[in-house]
């Protein structure tokens, strides 16, 4: 089957990179992005960092956009049919490939209806923050995940009083583990955020607007503006209507296609098949997804080119920028290379003297070795891992 038309779903990082690689690969057909966002695709990642601070324009975060490209903004998608999606105008976009790349939303706490309480998703929940930090003075964040640690600490950087309430023992344990939750907890202390660890929120005072957030244990945190950071859901309402193969996201293969030929999905939703390690995964990060945007394109095009980046994340809070790869789901030991009191550390997740899994913080140039150590599924000898005069390359 021959292809002219394809249409795109979704702004972000996996479905913009698809249309710019779409054009690069040749293809001079139809091409049509549908996004509900009212601006011009732009990445995600500085919402929490250096655009909630007011340190970069918003145009520099602007993403390149292909020739010829039918961009419509503001417009949402209210179904797919047979070869064609409908638009909530009730305008019908034929298509011979289409891709998916609706993203994810934050989990919303019920009940939680006050003005001055914040989700980060878009530029105008960020903007929206950035303003309500300029006339406040106290900040509780409510969860101290990736997104809820990095606002925190731009609140904090923008000299606000913040309180980060987790549920758990540790800000990221669920990821990391202990150590590493460690040193996250103790950077934003260091710091001066207040950490309150195996808080559970029990909700919020106000009249009109939020004045404070109550815990269970009788606690009442005042503040002028609450973020709330507890997670992401991925956006499957249009795949599973159209009846895509739904389970925690879109179920696609090696090649991100879904189970009905000719639609692909990529980004936040998908749920594909990892040749590397043999089963399905689905990462949550811009990386993932705009990688996984040109392995789209090359599909849909009629490629055979399997997704199969090692997952790799990053985040950046106060001093630290901290790089991530791998996939650790569980693992039997936690090797250290460096003093984390330093803010410049390694750590190796393994499992069976393997490494599946690194982090550095602040030490540069690592992601290629570590993730040809990962792909390497060598055993390795624990006390060179945490030797910083032992190559990465040598093991």
């Amino acid at each position: 089957m021959s292809v002219e038309r394809i249409v795109v779903v979704g702004s972000g990082g996996a479905g913009t990179k698809a249309a710019e690689s779409l054009r690069q690969r040749g293809y001079d057909g139809s091409l049509t992005l549908v996004t509900a966002d009212p601006h011009p695709p732009y990445a995600r990642p500085p919402l929490s960092k250096v655009y909630l601070r007011g340190e970069l324009e918003l145009e520099k975060f602007f993403l390149a956009l292909p020739d010829e490209l039918d961009l419509r903004l503001s417009t949402t998608v209210a179904e797919i049919g047979d070869r064609e999606i409908v638009l909530d105008s009730g305008e019908r976009l034929p298509f011979d490939r289409l891709l998916l790349a609706t993203g994810s939303e934050p989990r919303r706490l019920p009940g939680a209806e006050l003005t001055g309480i914040h989700y980060l998703r878009n530029i105008e929940n960020s903007d929206a923050i950035r303003e309500a930090a300029q006339a406040g003075h106290r900040a509780v964040v409510i969860g101290a995940g990736f997104i809820g640690s990095e606002v925190a600490a731009s609140l904090r950087q923008l000299g606000l009083e913040v309180t980060l309430v987790e549920g758990g023992r540790l800000p990221l344990e669920h990821v990391f583990g202990p150590e590493i939750g460690t040193f996250y907890r103790d950077l934003h202390v260091a710091e001066g955020v207040d950490v309150l660890t195996g808080a559970k929120l029990a909700g919020f005072d106000g009249n009109g607007a939020v004045k404070a957030a109550r815990l269970e244990d009788g606690r009442t945190l005042e503040a002028d503006l609450v973020v709330v950071g507890i997670g992401v859901s991925p956006r499957t309402e249009l795949a599973e209507a159209a009846g895509l193969e739904v389970e925690n996201g879109v179920l696609v293969s090696e090649r991100l296609e879904t189970s009905v030929p000719g639609i692909f999905a990529a980004g936040d939703i998908a749920l594909a098949e990892h040749p590397f390690y043999g089963s399905r995964l689905r990462v949550e990060h811009w990386f993932t997804a705009a990688n996984m945007g040109p392995v789209a394109a090359a599909n849909m095009l009629g490629g055979d080119e399997p997704y199969d980046r090692i997952p790799y994340f990053y985040s950046d809070q106060f001093d630290t920028k901290m790089e991530y790869s791998g996939y650790a789901p569980k693992w039997d030991g936690v090797v250290l290379r460096g003093d984390p009191e330093s803010r410049s550390v390694m750590a190796f997740w393994l499992e069976n003297d393997r490494v599946i899994a690194g982090m550095s913080i602040n030490v540069p140039d690592t992601t290629e070795p570590l993730e040809a150590l990962i792909r390497g599924r060598e055993t390795v000898d624990r006390a060179r891992l945490a030797d910083p005069d032992t190559p990465l390359e040598a093991l």
